[in-house]
């Protein structure tokens, strides 16, 4: 499905003097009130897409060197009542804050409130998927205790890093267009991962449901698609379940985590079978790539699928 994006900015095309006062405004009525400088000798380079979902807002932004700051009076003068949760994709980042500072590498999550002063600098290149939360929502939904300092995600254990990927996951499909879930099962999965990282910092249940649950299990087979020893049991382990509890999780698909990890493998092999610029490969070689243990498996289960061969499949003849 297509979600609705409210607006899609880039300073590129605006004369280089001007780009600061355009940034600012465009963030002033698009998401939060702030200040920018920009350390560059370009100017400030910056894009910015924003996507509605339900009561939440999504922003890509993306951008060289600079900084934004929330000061005290922006906070007084342009109130925003939000739970912010910031993804830094790549790039690092410092963020200040009244209690101290924060640093960031690619991969980690913040999470701040809006209400209070912050200043978040970008030595380099950078970009990052922000979540707007309402502070309504985010204490009902999330967790109800406040958000007194910025919170850093992702670092705590394995299983943290693996909420935080899978949230990734789901935000740059959202971003992009690409989710396969409505809107109201989108939106319920971003807001259960949130609350499982961010729940046990203040004081909520960290119990994560099935939604957020799916939402690593299929992260994790993702990123592992091509390990030939990936396995419902691997998957079971990695997001620390049972397997029963695993195929519990995967009901709402209508398969197995077996089946779902096969159906991925499949896809990902036909797109390579169907691209021209894969002639270079033998068919042995796809299955091989994506975890097939021999290449008479791989084709009896993708003719069951496809009703095809790999061989025919591909768009020449070798």
């Amino acid at each position: 499905m297509n979600l609705p994006i409210v607006s899609r900015v880039s300073t590129q095309s605006v004369d280089p003097a001007d780009r600061i006062d355009f940034w600012e405004e465009h963030n002033r009525q698009a998401l939060v009130g702030l200040t920018c400088s920009s350390y560059s000798r370009e100017g400030l380079l910056a894009t910015e897409t924003n996507v509605e979902l339900g009561d939440l807002r999504l922003a890509e932004i993306a951008g060289n060197e600079h900084v934004i700051e929330r000061t005290p009076r922006t906070c007084r003068t342009l109130p925003k009542d939000s739970i912010f949760v910031t993804l830094l994709t790549a790039g690092s980042g410092v963020f200040f804050h009244e209690g101290g500072c924060v640093t960031l590498q690619t991969g980690d999550l913040i999470l701040y409130d809006t209400r209070r002063p912050y200043l978040f600098g970008f030595p380099s290149p950078m970009r990052q998927l922000l979540v707007d939360i309402p502070r309504e929502v985010f204490a009902a939904q999330c967790a109800p205790g406040e958000v007194s300092a910025p919170i850093l995600l992702g670092r705590g254990s394995a299983a943290e890093g693996a909420q935080a990927s899978a949230l990734e996951a789901v935000l740059a499909d959202w971003v992009t267009g690409q989710g396969g879930e409505d809107s109201v099962s989108t939106q319920a999965t971003v807001l259960d991962l949130v609350r499982t990282l961010a729940a046990p910092r203040l004081g909520g249940s960290a119990s994560p449901a099935m939604l957020s649950q799916l939402a690593v299990a299929k992260d994790y087979i993702a990123r592992h698609l091509t390990d030939p020893g990936l396995s419902s049991g691997m998957v079971a382990e990695a997001i620390g379940v049972s397997a029963r509890h695993l195929s519990r999780i995967f009901q709402p698909t209508g398969v197995s985590p077996s089946r779902y990890i096969l159906e991925q493998r499949l896809g990902k092999a036909r797109q390579v079978l169907a691209d021209p610029s894969s002639r270079h490969l033998t068919i042995a070689e796809v299955a091989h790539c994506w975890g097939f243990a021999s290449q008479a498996h791989f084709t009896r289960v993708f003719r069951s699928r496809f009703g095809r061969t790999p061989g025919e499949t591909r768009p020449f003849n070798s």
